[in-house]
């Protein structure tokens, strides 16, 4: 099978979060098993681009509303990545630094969208399957439907895989005039709640909905953001598959961004050194546990929550622990992050960005890593940890429910609690610092999770399934 990914994100080009890593596996995986998959995505002007060496495939125009475009479609020379990889540029939209967060990102996304199907429909042939990702391509299966431009595309099957149900992409219906002339009866299938809702589109007008894990498809039901009934609705074509990991990028015996790697049989001994640059680097503590956090500063996230975790827990259990966060988001969470610094007894710091390099060292060097989500369709973050020996402390939801299980239960190895409240992270905390007492019993655990498999080679044959069903 041919099949065609379209996403706002792919690692290492462009990632914000878990799509971009999603979109930068799985089709190499797909290929992995004979398939022929492809990604597109916006050119942003990142270091990837400036990189590596392209090729223009097409150059084409179209409009938006009253507004006529030309755009261009670049492919990567090489294949470095495991599969075609292509770029859509359109200047003044796409050629921007940054992914998300601009006021015309409707505009943005909904002229790529546009862009790539009168690029897929100039094909002479077409693909099997068009997988489209999260709300920023969500529109494209009601265009293939149901816009006359492209008629001949209307019988190609489409996926859509959410990554993350909050955010749904809403445009008030003055900006149908985006949307190439389509099917006036079928106003229904673009509406919600009287706004253009593309997510809610794509789950009406995809073939196949999956979302990245099976307990987040559980939850969307009574909890995605005014879609609740929808899910219901369209629960016979939905399905569950928990993202995988891309085992050749994770791995301590060979991560390119670690200085010190090892193997599950000395674990212990790589873990330390890495813990060592670590507290070296931002005056930690070697003798005591290190937590961490990794990811963005959000409510979603529970990061909220944190820094008066951290008081607590320093008050009420002692200073028996050092925490590590990395991440960046909302300014008040960093500002308290911040404020924590000066409290600091050799046992806290923050660094506020993104830093690919440290994140991997984070993994490899900790004893724990913190993810009190309030909202985790899948999470990646705690199969990394796992993956490098950190034991994951995690609110039973999302995919934290599918992949991590309690030490306290039988085979569990992991920190579970059921509230994103400070007092249940805090008991984590402090059941975190009695189990590093207990080094035979940590180093069991560290071998029992180092030898889970959350590789892709499971989730790609599901999604598979999934494109065969509709084929």
């Amino acid at each position: 099978m041919e099949i065609l990914h379209v996403s706002a994100e792919c690692y290492p080009v462009a990632k914000a979060g878990g799509l971009g890593d999603v979109v930068g596996a799985l089709p190499k995986y797909l290929n992995h098993l004979g398939h022929t998959a492809k990604v597109v995505m916006p050119m942003y002007r990142t270091k990837f681009l400036y990189a590596n060496e392209w090729e223009v495939v097409h150059k084409g125009g179209t409009n938006l509303g009253n507004w006529w475009f030309e755009f261009t479609v670049i492919k990567e020379k090489t294949n470095k990545l495991g599969f075609d990889l292509y770029l859509l540029d359109i200047n003044g939209l796409l050629d921007r630094e940054k992914i998300y967060g601009y006021g015309d990102d409707t505009e943005r996304f909904t002229a790529f969208q546009i862009s790539v199907l009168a690029w897929v429909a100039s094909w002479q042939h077409h693909p099997d399957i068009v997988h489209c990702h999260d709300h920023h391509t969500a529109l494209i299966p009601f265009m293939m439907k149901h816009c006359y431009r492209y008629a001949k595309l209307k019988s190609t099957p489409s996926v859509l895989t959410i990554h993350n149900a909050e955010y749904q992409g809403w445009m008030g219906w003055d900006k149908s005039i985006y949307i190439p002339e389509w099917d006036m009866w079928k106003w229904g299938m673009l509406d919600w709640k009287n706004n253009i809702n593309p997510l809610a589109s794509g789950i009406k007008c995809a073939d196949k909905v999956t979302t990245v894990s099976p307990s987040y498809l559980d939850e969307l039901k009574y909890m995605s953001n005014g879609l609740e009934a929808l899910f219901e609705y369209e629960k016979g074509k939905c399905s569950g598959i928990l993202n995988g990991i891309d085992a050749d990028v994770w791995d301590a015996s060979t991560d390119t961004y670690i200085s010190h790697h090892y193997a599950p049989d000395y674990a212990e001994a790589g873990k330390a050194k890495n813990k060592m640059q670590l507290c070296e680097q931002f005056n930690l503590d070697f003798e005591k546990p290190l937590i961490i956090f990794i990811g963005r500063l959000v409510g979603e996230k529970g990061a909220d929550l944190i820094p008066q975790v951290i008081s607590d827990t320093f008050f009420f259990v002692g200073r028996k622990m050092n925490f590590l966060l990395l991440g960046s988001g909302q300014p008040e969470v960093e500002n308290a992050l911040r404020d924590l610094l000066p409290m600091s007894q050799y046992d806290y710091n923050v660094f506020i960005g993104y830093n690919e390099t440290l994140s991997h060292v984070m993994y490899a060097g900790a004893d724990f890593l913190l993810m009190p989500s309030r909202v985790e369709p899948c999470g990646l973050n705690q199969m990394y940890a796992m993956r490098y020996g950190t034991i994951p402390m995690v609110r039973r939801t999302g995919g934290l429910r599918d992949t991590v299980r309690d030490f306290g239960e039988k085979d569990g190895y992991g920190i579970c609690y059921d509230y994103a409240t400070v007092g249940d992270i805090s008991h984590a905390v402090f059941r975190a610092v009695e189990l590093y007492r207990d080094r035979k019993k940590i180093n069991s655990i560290r071998s029992k999770m180092m030898a889970l498999d959350f590789s892709w080679e499971k989730s790609v044959k599901q999604y598979i399934m999934v494109y065969e069903s509709i084929t």
